[in-house]
């Protein structure tokens, strides 16, 4: 099965990039038009986010959403067969100097990402433009000759993936190495007792505490990457640093941070966010008040 999976998207990968934007196009029409996949979460989630906005404009940017959505999974596709002057185009680090700062210091790093588009392709490249042994912590995929081909995929430029589901014990074996830990920090958390809640787009929302906890731990300087598209198909990464010795803060400001950061990105770029993801599915309730550690007040009814 996975070779016979990997070989059709290998293939599929072949196709010029004109012919590759108009499948995506496709695509993208059939899932917001016809099968109005998650539709009703990506707009329920906009009025969340932008309340100021007119039905109009929030169908206007879940329309892009849609696009930018299959274009994700088109670039990554095409990731198979692209080679080094493909990515060196496709994807820019706007400040690498940052990388070597740290790394001059002999200290690891993590970077705190959220699902801004293309983080794949950004996988495949950072690898490429840092000194750093490169671990990013992954989400299983159920299938497992998907699975097997995304490991391969994502893995092809020297990237180490461990499973998040078993990070504490996966990370072990480089512990004594100069590392840097991807973590997409957006993740909705298992469960929202075990979480810090704090306002996003203005609504309690739950955190998951996990990329805090590691940085604050062992001191590891924690930087937020903003991904940012200047036109179709062409990414650029930003690197912000949110806490160079996190031990140093009160808990809960690292978080604080990131929450300000990824919300800026989303605002300074509406459709580039994974709007179909339930980020807002569990409800506030006055129970989760021993959680809150947003500077501001508690939610109404708290």
């Amino acid at each position: 099965m996975y070779y016979l999976v990997y070989g059709s998207l290998y293939l599929l990968s072949l196709l010029p990039m004109w012919l590759l934007y108009g499948l995506s196009d496709g695509i993208a029409f059939v899932l917001y038009a016809v099968i109005r996949y998650r539709r009703g979460v990506v707009l329920s989630n906009l009025r969340i986010a932008f309340p100021e906005k007119t039905d109009v404009q929030r169908l206007a940017i879940a329309k892009r959403f849609y696009r930018n959505f299959t274009d994700n999974f088109i670039e990554t596709i095409k990731l198979l067969s692209a080679g080094e002057a493909w990515l060196q185009e496709r994807f820019v680090l706007d400040n690498p100097e940052l990388l070597d700062h740290f790394y001059d210091q002999g200290r690891k790093l993590q970077l705190h990402l959220g699902h801004l588009f293309n983080w794949e392709i950004a996988n495949v490249a950072i690898p490429t433009r840092t000194r750093y042994t490169f671990i990013v912590a992954y989400m299983p995929v159920e299938n497992k000759a998907f699975e097997r081909v995304f490991l391969r995929l994502r893995g092809r430029t020297g990237t180490v993936l461990l499973p998040a589901t078993k990070m504490q014990r996966a990370i072990l074996p480089y512990r004594n190495t100069q590392y840097m830990l991807a973590l997409v920090a957006d993740q909705a958390p298992g469960g929202p007792d075990n979480s810090y809640w704090l306002n996003f787009f203005g609504q309690p929302t739950p955190f998951v505490r996990g990329p805090e906890r590691g940085a604050r731990i062992a001191d590891i300087p924690a930087v937020f990457v903003r991904f940012y598209k200047p036109r179709r198909g062409h990414y650029r990464a930003e690197l912000i640093t949110i806490a160079d010795h996190p031990a140093a803060l009160p808990e809960g400001e690292l978080t604080r941070r990131y929450r300000r950061l990824l919300e800026e990105g989303i605002r300074q770029e509406p459709a580039g966010w994974l709007w179909s993801h339930k980020r807002w599915k569990f409800t506030w309730t006055p129970g989760f008040r021993p959680f809150w550690i947003d500077e501001e007040s508690f939610p109404p009814n708290a």
